[in-house]
């Protein structure tokens, strides 16, 4: 084989620092992205935030009123001259001979309004203002903080201590892998190393006392339990409290079923008895534990807004959601050609990893700004009508109007939110796969459910509707889906079968 040189052209992806660094911003979140930055300005001297005044060369804050300082001039201004309701100036000149002394006579005294006592200083009003100050208490500090207050033994103590391990966030008693009442007492008895070994009754005897904390219905072992609990606990003088406990003891199935007729027949009491206490049974905490624990809600800060003006959809994107940042000035003109020093190599090195940044920040916005734009674009019916309006679309068919690649749409779309006037979405929602119309057309999954879940807010909920009966329903609206089908989509939606959404009267 004789061995030759030759030349060739062809093109190559290669994955340098600065594009690996813009795939990277592109697939992060606001949230992220705003870390990010931060870091980037903490590590970098050649970045500053958009925030941060501009200096000049010196070194000196720049503003707006020329020599003076910011808190000189207007100062300087207002001891100047005052303008009456007439238009004349006025020249405001304090007296020499007008000492302002230091406490002023006043009409009224602070005690005459306000009385100090000792009820209003600890009055649960003040802790009430102070609340939000301090972390939020999980329900299972407060459940050993009872216990510790309690006269026990040790011993029980730390039976005790298990058996508030053992409850989860809501309040009930479920440890992982236990079946049954008394299988969680076993469970619970197995896992504590004490000698002698514990037995089931010990824990049950500690399980009554726990169950007797605050919050009310805490340490039960079923619904039905923490029910119990709490109509114990509530106050002896509750309207139909005896009526609420014998549902609840003999009723159980028939009050989940929601048939009233079975009820009055199994509790033996009035229509007006079982009515009262239905009543009283649904104003009670299915989850008591719910209200401790830190559960601070958290809003979604989208990355886009799209609204409508004179008629046209217009889509921009969130300063807040993405902070500006800029190349320094004054550090940018410390770097010098020819320089080959180490501090000169230093601050080379740092403007060029800026410019990097800057430009692939840069280009993340303009893309996350041109793919929400085309997304507006083929949804417009939902931005106007909602849900049921949604057309079908697929990354590809972004990714071929907005002249990107669909990995690139895939990480735009990827934790990134869009306000619209249906409300704060998921750059995500808009996609959705499609089904067949009989009348050739297309309609969007996304679509399909939300006309499932408007039909099943409008049935007779004596005759529920059926997965049969809306697949029906949904073909005459020229909708060809099938059963299974539509099972599937009302399962995603958490929405049971008409045999548990039936409710009699």
């Amino acid at each position: 084989m004789k061995q030759s040189l030759a030349l060739a052209i062809r093109q190559q992806l290669a994955m340098t620092p600065q594009l690996q660094q813009a795939i990277r911003l592109m697939r992060l979140s606001s949230q992220d992205l705003a870390v990010e930055i931060r870091e980037a300005i903490e590590t970098n001297p050649m970045l500053e935030s958009e925030e941060e005044p501009e200096r000049d060369a010196d070194g000196a804050e720049v503003n707006d009123w020329g020599d003076e300082s910011p808190a000189e001039a207007p100062e300087a201004a207002a001891a100047d001259q005052w303008e009456d309701d007439d238009g004349t100036d006025i020249a405001f000149e304090p007296a020499d001979n007008t000492a302002i002394p230091p406490e002023l006579p006043v009409d009224t005294r602070w005690e005459d309004l306000y009385q100090p006592s000792a009820y209003a200083l600890s009055t649960p009003q003040r802790d009430h203002f102070e609340a939000p100050a301090r972390a939020a208490e999980s329900l299972t500090d407060h459940l050993l903080w009872q216990l510790n207050v309690l006269p026990v033994l040790e011993r029980d103590r730390m039976i005790g201590a298990a058996i508030v391990e053992a409850i989860d966030a809501d309040g009930m008693l479920r440890p992982g892998g236990a079946a049954g009442r008394h299988g969680c007492l076993q469970e619970i008895a197995a896992a504590l190393d004490l000698r002698p070994p514990v037995e089931c009754a010990e824990v049950a005897a500690m399980l009554k006392l726990v169950q007797q904390f605050e919050p009310a219905g805490v340490g039960a072992r079923d619904l039905r339990e923490c029910l119990l609990l709490q109509l114990a606990q509530a106050p002896a003088e509750a309207p139909h409290q005896g009526a609420a406990q014998t549902i609840l003891q003999h009723g159980f199935d028939a009050l989940a079923a929601g048939d009233r007729a079975a009820l009055a027949r199994r509790s033996r009491l009035s229509q007006d008895a079982v009515d009262g206490g239905v009543a009283l049974i649904q104003s009670l905490n299915p989850r008591p534990g719910t209200e401790f624990g830190d559960f601070a809600c958290e809003y979604i800060e989208p990355d886009v807004y799209a609204r409508k003006e004179a008629g046209r959809w217009v889509v921009e994107l969130n300063a807040a959601a993405a902070p500006g940042v800029r190349i320094n000035p004054l550090y940018a003109c410390l770097v010098r050609r020819g320089d080959t020093s180490r501090d000169n190599a230093f601050l080379r090195d740092n403007l060029e990893e800026a410019r990097s940044f800057v430009t692939s920040l840069h280009h993340r916005n303009e893309t996350l700004l041109k793919v929400a734009t085309q997304i507006v674009a083929h949804q417009q019916a939902f931005l106007e009508r909602g849900a049921e309006a949604m057309r079908p679309l697929v990354l590809a068919d972004i990714a071929a109007a907005a002249e990107l690649h669909e990995s690139t749409v895939s990480r735009l779309t990827t934790s990134k939110y869009m306000h619209t006037p249906q409300g704060v979405f998921e750059l995500k929602y808009f996609f959705s796969s499609h089904v067949g119309a009989s009348d050739g057309g297309e309609v969007s999954s996304t679509a399909i459910r939300a006309l499932i879940r408007k039909l099943v807010g409008q049935e007779n909920p004596q005759k529920p509707l059926s997965d049969s009966r809306i697949t029906a329903m949904l073909g005459e609206r020229n909708i060809e889906v099938a059963r299974r089908t539509v099972a599937k989509y009302r399962e995603s939606l958490a929405i049971p079968s008409s045999s548990h959404r039936k409710r009699l009267a």
